[in-house]
């Protein structure tokens, strides 16, 4: 692809990196008219800042609140550039606001042919999402509140009082229905009975 004007490249960089927490790929990078010479020389000069493999940033923007999982999210991209991470579980609950704790590991789900190694501090699932199990929150893709406490039904690290609490709160703001609130405790039940496995925090 040919080099652009210098302003209006600039401009499309800075718009699709503003959405992202201020980080770019090298590809995006080129569609918006950076050809790789042009990225080493901004990245000498410092107007652009190296933030993991074919992965940068613009220092002049802010900082997400999830910086953090932005990078997993951008770690999780695969040969077509796109992230094939979606938040989930105990993490996907806290940025739905329904967690009373604060995850000690960040949760994502990937696709069964996912093969990359977990970097540490990190917990991958494995699982196929259709479209309306996940939903765009914070510049990542996030598991629904609906689908969120699907996973968490059958997990053994979510105490039950928690998780009972959390499906309270998400049926209270209008985030799953009544009856899926049913349901999602039946599975609960039927995943650890009140005379077995309560759950634990991890």
């Amino acid at each position: 692809m040919g080099y652009r004007d210098q302003k209006s490249a600039l401009r499309s960089l800075t718009a699709i990196a503003a959405s992202q927490g201020g980080y770019f790929t090298a590809r995006q990078a080129e569609e918006a008219g950076y050809a790789y010479p042009h990225l080493s020389y901004h990245l000498a000069a410092g107007n652009f800042e190296r933030a993991g493999r074919g992965l940068y940033r613009i220092p002049t923007l802010p900082h997400s609140e999830h910086d953090d999982l932005l990078r997993l999210w951008f770690w999780s991209r695969g040969r077509d550039d796109q992230p094939q991470a979606v938040v989930s579980h105990q993490t996907a609950l806290a940025l739905h606001d329904l967690a009373e704790f604060i995850p000690t590991r960040f949760h994502l789900t990937v696709p069964p042919s996912f093969r990359k190694r977990a970097p540490r501090g990190c917990t991958l699932h494995k699982a196929v999402l259709t479209p309306e199990d996940t939903q765009e929150m914070a510049s990542l893709r996030v598991t629904t509140p609906q689908r969120t406490l699907r996973d968490l039904a059958g997990d053994a690290t979510m105490p039950t009082e928690q998780f009972e609490r959390a499906v309270g709160e998400a049926v209270s703001r209008g985030l799953i229905r009544q009856s899926q609130s049913k349901a999602l405790l039946e599975m609960r039940e039927a995943a650890f009975p009140a005379s077995g496995l309560k759950g634990g925090r991890a």
